[in-house]
């Protein structure tokens, strides 16, 4: 039986202080959920979250990562000071790194491999964009960036990897794959992942949602066979509009 994981990404908001105010509250609202928590501030605000969310039922996230343990990289983030600061877990992949910043496979797999050689669990990001899925090609963008992502990580570090479904013209933009639709993407990626690794492993992973879900549609997405939890953009920024998704059942 698999476990909702629902996990906020708070993006480039929030000051230290108010990602604090934010933290506090949900530790507080979510202490008693039944599922599994993460919130992924800002590198900014990740210390002093840390210090709020430390012994919680709240995994700290982080947004993104270096591709490199250290050097000359002005600019970057390692996967060593992540840890230095608590960090559990780490987002890649997601469509505003690869769309924005031009981060392609190759480079989200080093990412992935380094984090899980140094004990984080990844959220592993895949989707297309509205051209892609109007040329029919959903599937094979989902699929491609599924193994590609993957290559090389073991089964057994699978096991630390949630894999989270944007399709990218639902980001932020209000708009929402049905819940047919988002489980049946669901449903393909987690037959790539029997092809790759087994049904046992397909069974397993968690496949979050990650467009748009809000308080309105999460009782609907969350209730299709093969979504697991999401991955919440803009109704993570307050606790009013997150925990009604997180405490969704």
């Amino acid at each position: 039986m698999r476990t909702y994981f629902i996990a906020g990404n708070w993006k480039m908001h929030k000051t230290a202080s108010e990602a604090v105010a934010l933290a506090s509250e949900l530790v507080k609202e979510l202490k008693d959920g039944p599922h599994k928590y993460m919130i992924a501030p800002s590198f900014t605000a990740l210390d002093a979250v840390s210090k709020v969310v430390k012994g919680t039922n709240i995994l700290l996230g982080a947004q993104n990562m270096s591709t490199d343990e250290s050097g000359a990289h002005t600019g970057e983030v390692s996967v060593l000071q992540l840890k230095d600061l608590g960090v559990q877990v780490v987002i890649l992949g997601h469509s505003e790194r690869r769309h924005t910043y031009k981060e392609d496979d190759a480079m989200i797999n080093r990412k992935v491999k380094l984090a899980l050689s140094h004990g984080l669990e990844v959220i592993l990001c895949v989707g297309e964009l509205l051209e892609e899925r109007e040329a029919g090609k959903a599937e094979k963008v989902c699929e491609d960036q599924t193994r590609l992502g993957l290559a090389g990580v073991s089964a057994a570090d699978l096991k630390k990897i949630t894999i989270a479904y944007e399709p990218v013209w639902a980001i932020g933009t209000g708009k929402t794959a049905t819940p047919e639709d988002a489980d049946a993407i669901h449903a393909f990626i987690r037959k790539i992942i029997a092809d790759m690794y087994g049904k046992a492993a397909a069974d397993e992973i968690v496949i979050q949602y990650g467009g748009s879900m809000k308080a309105e549609n999460a009782q609907a997405l969350l209730a299709k066979e093969n979504i697991d939890g999401g991955l919440i953009g803009g109704a993570a920024l307050k606790a009013d509009t997150f925990k009604p998704i997180a405490l969704c059942k």
